[in-house]
């Protein structure tokens, strides 16, 4: 298999940045989040400099993932930062308490999902039901213009190790 694209989230870096109409140096410390620097960005890859750096939002087991990309807006409002996923709605010792590892399982082969599995905790712990809406989450970034939508990815095959 290969890698396609790869970026690293809840990371602090020092970059270059316009603040107050003066270029800053600055400690950009992204959690739950990630890069997504726009077209012609000199610190992206020479292959994504017309559509602007790849972000990959990972949705769960269950639900859709997405492509976006970096936006000026994005740039200038966010220090060229987005999401990089919806975020728990639930802690994972409260899914293993509250799910029901079957009913997770069953839930995911009615929409047509394999699964592959080491640990039976870790299907509650990652179920659908532990996170918010990725949709919702990609599409207020969309909205608000500091990432745009690209891609919608639906899962076909989950495996949890």
């Amino acid at each position: 298999m290969q890698l396609i694209y790869d970026v690293s989230h809840n990371i602090a870096k020092i970059e270059q940045h316009m603040v107050d109409g003066k270029e800053r140096t600055l400690c950009v410390h992204r959690k739950g989040s990630t890069r997504a620097f726009p077209p012609h960005h000199p610190l992206i890859p020479v292959d994504y400099q017309f559509t602007g750096q790849p972000v990959l939002i990972g949705g769960t087991m269950g639900t859709c993932s997405y492509v976006l990309t970096g936006t000026d807006q994005g740039m200038q409002e966010t220090f060229g930062t987005t999401c990089h996923g919806a975020g728990r709605s639930m802690s994972r010792a409260k899914s293993r308490r509250n799910l029901d590892f079957q009913d997770v399982l069953d839930a995911l082969a009615a929409q047509g999902i394999s699964i592959r599995v080491a640990s039976p905790k870790l299907v509650m712990e990652e179920a659908p039901e532990s996170y918010k809406n990725v949709t919702d989450v990609v599409n207020t970034c969309h909205e608000a213009g500091i990432s745009k939508k690209c891609i919608k990815l639906r899962p076909i095959a989950v495996i949890k190790g």
